[in-house]
């Protein structure tokens, strides 16, 4: 099971995937297609996409969609968490769900769990995640494209 957080403009989604392995195609038919898109339409020209460097983000074929979709994508290093605000989301959200006073205890209650939580996480924890990343792009110039602590 995989989820994929989506924040954008501080709205966010969560898509649990279920069965199977995200590949890139089924991130283009999960994600990009029905949300991101919609998404993008909406905010205009300005628009530019954050996802988290995972394997299938990095398909031909997604780039093929971003491309066509005319879907600027923003470019950062791979393998840095500490600069994607979602880590900082899926962190509170681990914390939510392991203080439940019943915690999951197969497959279905956690997907509920984690369904109910998302949905409870406070509207300004994702704006303070959103708005942090001027600070934390500065700081990682600051240390040359180091680690930084967020």
């Amino acid at each position: 099971m995989v989820g994929a957080g989506i924040m954008i403009n501080g709205r966010t989604l969560l898509h649990v995937v279920e069965n199977g392995t995200m590949t890139g195609q089924r991130y283009i038919d999960e994600v990009l297609l029905p949300h991101v898109r919609l998404f993008r339409g909406v905010v205009g020209d300005k628009f530019v996409f954050m996802d988290g460097n995972a394997t299938c983000h990095r398909t031909l074929a997604v780039q093929d969609c971003l491309d066509s979709e005319g879907i600027q994508r923003l470019v950062w290093p791979a393998r840095s968490p500490d600069l994607n605000p979602i880590e900082n989301v899926w962190d509170a959200l681990g914390r939510q769900v392991a203080s439940r006073n019943y915690p999951p205890t197969n497959k279905n209650t956690l997907i509920r769990a984690l369904t109910e939580e998302w949905d409870k996480l406070p509207q300004q924890l994702l704006d303070n995640v959103v708005q942090s990343m001027v600070r934390r792009v500065e700081f990682c110039i600051t240390l040359h494209g180091g680690h930084i602590l967020y």
